[in-house]
Order: structure tokens, then sequence, then C-alpha cells
């Protein structure tokens, strides 16, 4: 794997350009390939919803398509049988980008449903349905939302979509962990194919590994996804251009890492338009522009963040390491250093910019952990987690200084990567027990990955008071119901990730009420 030069980074923007253009060619123009499977294996998905767009994706698979480009045509339908067809059109899937379709489809109505479909040869993909987002001038009565990360398909069933699909959903919030890169293990659930994820064909086939999952599919089909990345994408622990702890043995991380941005583009309904930083910043081999701001009429306002590319080295892993681990920051000269980021200097820039023109509605940071202070040594000492924001304080001192600045009403922060749940305050200083607390916070468990460990919850909680609840066993996902008056969010769990069919809960329910920094179990 060779470090992606400037000319293949720009020939890789120009080409995701041109595929995610709508065409228009005539049936004697239309490239086809005879295919000898259905080509749509892969399912149907949207996102990057605003008031009048959203972006459509789908990838053909099919061993006869080799290097031919195809035409696939598209349409989106006010109803299911499409009898009252709203636009239609035609985009080429290219061997360059996997056969991966991107259609960004422009001109829609505010606040509306749709049904979308692909066709390519006499071959039609599923039905997806997808909604635009309400105008940022609009009154909304309310936004349900569902948060979740960490699909490791090793590791148990994605079983928690199918119940999610029954949450009458207006989006799914995706933080990070898509797929993950480790070969298969003596203990898998169900086994993955290949080894370790190194090439951009191997990134290839781990996607299509997990998008082959069922109930991810019908999930992805059911409403709009707003998605966000974090370490597995590329390498466990990675930081920035660092490599991480992997043991996979890569003698060159850029090429790598370059290789993982691309696939993530690929297989994920996300825009060409974050590939336009793929221009800038040359030295770094890649780069894709991801965070980024939503909004949802007067009701609330998403500020989607990168917390892996920009990110500073872990500092004071034990062994002299690179990755992750506990460490006691009275032990580590350089724990505080305000030099380290989590974000980056820009996008730390572009997030107080944007508070800086926050509203009165609900203000959700959508990121990749979790953002209270964790102390995992009972008793007197600290032991704090470094690849999190706890290895990051003088970082996370900023945001929460910036939110307290620009006086940003009404903070929730939502987070994954952990596989735990957790629920509570966001604080302007966690070294003081009489902080004032500032927003609230909803961490997520995963969707089958398993946790670390499995503490007691009341141990926990006595060495973190700013949290209100925690659990370290149950996997699934979260539901927040947004209305103008509060939020309620319910924490559904799985019975088994080991079992492809199985039952659903509710593990705890909260409240937020509008103005108020202060969560409260129901």
């Amino acid at each position: 794997m060779g470090v992606i030069d400037a000319s293949s980074r720009r020939q890789l923007l120009q080409l995701a350009a041109a595929s995610a253009a709508s065409l228009w060619l005539p049936r004697r123009a239309w490239s086809q390939a005879p295919f000898s499977r259905h080509p749509f294996t892969l399912g149907v998905a949207s996102g990057s919803p605003t008031q009048d767009s959203v972006l459509l994706w789908t990838r053909l698979m099919s061993p006869s398509l080799q290097g031919q480009a195809v035409t696939v045509r598209w349409e989106v339908a006010h109803d299911e049988q499409f009898k009252r067809i709203v636009q239609s059109g035609q985009a080429q899937a290219l061997a360059e980008l996997a056969h991966s379709v991107h259609v960004e489809v422009q001109g829609l109505a505010p606040d509306r449903w749709y049904f979308y479909r692909f066709m390519a040869g006499d071959a039609v993909s599923a039905i997806g349905r997808t909604r635009t987002f309400p105008a940022p001038d609009a009154v909304v009565a309310r936004m349900r939302l569902a948060y979740a990360s960490c699909q490791n398909w090793q590791h148990g069933y994605f079983s928690a979509y199918r119940h999610m699909q029954d949450e009458n959903l207006d989006a799914v919030l995706f933080l990070g962990d898509y797929i993950y890169e480790y070969p298969n293990s003596k203990t898998s659930v169900r086994p993955a194919t290949g080894g370790w994820v190194l090439t951009l064909d191997d990134y290839r086939e781990r996607y299509a590994l997990h998008k082959s999952d069922p109930d991810l599919q019908a999930m992805h089909q059911a409403c709009p996804w707003l998605l966000t990345w974090d370490d597995h994408e590329v390498q466990n622990d990675y930081a920035g251009l660092q490599e991480g702890d992997s043991g996979s043995g890569v003698p060159d991380f850029a090429a790598r890492r370059a290789a993982a941005y691309q696939a993530f583009y690929e297989h994920m309904p996300i825009r060409a338009s974050v590939l336009t930083q793929a221009l800038a910043g040359l030295a770094t081999g890649a780069e894709m522009r991801i965070y980024s701001r939503l909004h949802y009429g007067q009701l609330a306002s998403f500020y989607l963040l990168d917390a892996r590319q920009y990110k500073d080295p872990q500092v004071c892993t034990r062994g002299a390491k690179k990755g992750s681990s506990t460490v006691n920051p009275a032990n580590c000269a350089v724990w505080n250093d305000p030099a380290r980021s989590l974000l980056g200097a820009q996008q730390e820039g572009w997030l107080d910019a944007e508070f800086g023109k926050a509203g009165r509605q609900w203000n959700v940071l959508g990121q990749q952990s979790l953002m209270g202070q964790r102390d995992f040594r009972p008793g007197p000492g600290q032991l704090l987690w470094n690849d999190g924001w706890d290895g990051y304080s003088a970082a996370r001192t900023r945001l929460t200084d910036a939110l307290r600045k620009n006086a940003v009403a009404n903070p929730v922060v939502l987070g994954g990567d952990v596989h735990e749940n957790w629920v509570g305050h966001v604080k302007a200083d966690y070294a003081r027990a009489d902080s004032p607390s500032i927003g609230v916070e909803f961490c997520g468990t995963s969707i089958s990955s398993r946790s670390a460990g499995h503490e007691k919850t009341a141990e926990r909680l006595a060495e973190n008071p700013h949290f209100v609840f925690a659990d370290a066993e149950r996997k699934g996902y979260g539901v927040v119901e947004f209305t103008p008056k509060g939020l309620t969010t319910r924490l559904r769990v799985v019975d088994d990730v080991r079992q492809a069919k199985t039952a659903v809960e509710t593990l705890a329910s909260f409240t937020v009420q509008a103005g108020q920094p202060h969560v409260e179990r129901v």
C-alpha cells in the first residue's frame, strides 16, 4: 500500500462528485452488465437530510461486474407503489468506487416522507423510506431519534435493529464503529470472513459483510441516518495520523487510513462534499470533512463531531505503547497540556462559531465517546482512560467553556464507544463537586460489541457522582423524543445479542425539562 498522492485524491474527489450528479441518458447509452446474481444484496440507505434534499445510497454487488461502469436508475415517490413519482434520474456506479451509488436528490419539500428505489437492468432494489427535515424556522412539535454505535459482527447479531424498526423514528444517529477490523477469533458468535482488514479490498469486504445483516439493512430502509465514525472504521485506538494498538503490523499506516476513508465513503449514505478536504492538508495522505451541523426546525440542532481524525496521540499509555490504557493523571506530566486536542484546532474553532449562532432549541452534540469524567479507581487517587475526553481534559474544558461563553441553550451530549450505558450531567469543572451542570449526557451501549468489565454499578456511581445511571452489561440503543418543553430518553436493551431473534425491553427512562440542565430518572 503506497501513500495516496494528491493527484489520486483529486481523481477520487472528481469521481465521487461525478457519480453523485444525476444524469439523464437515452436508453441506448445505458452501460449495463449481465448480472450473474441480484446486484442489490447490500440494500439501500439514505442520509444527510436537509430541508429540501437527501442522499440516497446503494452498492451493486455481482461477480460479473468486473471493472465495468453501470447505469443505475433511481426514483423518488410519495407512495410506496411509485404511482406518484416526485423525481427520477440516473447515476453511474463506477468500479473505482466499488460500484457504489450516491444520489443527491435536491428540490424536495421540507418535512416530508418519501419512498425511493434503484434499478439496474431488470433488477430492482428494496424500497427505502426517507424524509426531509423541517425548515430551520419551522415550528415543530416533536422529533424521535435513535442513537447507536459499535456493531461488532463477531460478538453477536444486530438484532437490536429489528426492534428499532418499531420505534417510529425520524432518524438514526450512528456514533461510530460501524465495522471492526479484527480477524476472526475463537470466541466469535458468528465468524467474520478474512483476516486483518488492511487494504481497500479488505475494507470493502468487511463493510459488505456487516451490510449483509438483514436487520441492519431493514433499519437503513426505514429512515435517514446521521453518521460519524470512530476508530474501528480504520484501526483500534488510532489517533490522527498515528497508528493505534493493533497487532496487525501495518508498514504504511497513512495508506491504510486512506483506504479505510475511501471505503467508508463508498458504503455510507453521505455526500460527496465530505471529500472536498481531500485537496487540502496534503501531508495527511487523506482527509474527510465529516463534522457538520444539521437543523430540525426550531426544535433541535445537531452538531456531528469527529473526535478521531484530528486528535493528538494518547499520552502515558502503560508500557510506553501506542493506543489507550487507564492512566493515573498524577503520574503523567502532560495530562493537562492545553496544546493537546481531541477535535483539532480547526474543528474546535468551527464548533465555537456554530455555538455562537445557536438558538433556544435543543443543541445536540453527536460525538464518539463519554464526555463526563469516569474514574475507575475506588477511593483516593484517580484512574482515567486516556483515549476519551478524560485524556484530553484541557480540550474538554475548552468545549464546556464555549458552551458557557455562548450561552448555548439545552445542551445534550450523545456518545458511544465504551459499550456501556452512562447517563448524567455535563459539568463545567469535573474536579469540583459543586461545579454547575451545564448540560446532560446520554452515552449509549453497543449494538453488539462486548464490554470490558462489569463493575458494580453502585461503586461506579459513587466515584463519579455527576452520573445518575450506569450499566455495563446490556446491549441495544437509546431513543430520544424531543419536544419544545422537554425530552424523554429510553434505554432499549435486548436479552441476548448471541441470538438472531431476541426480546427487547426498556432498561431505564429519563426526562430533561427545557431550560433545566438536569436529568431525572422516571
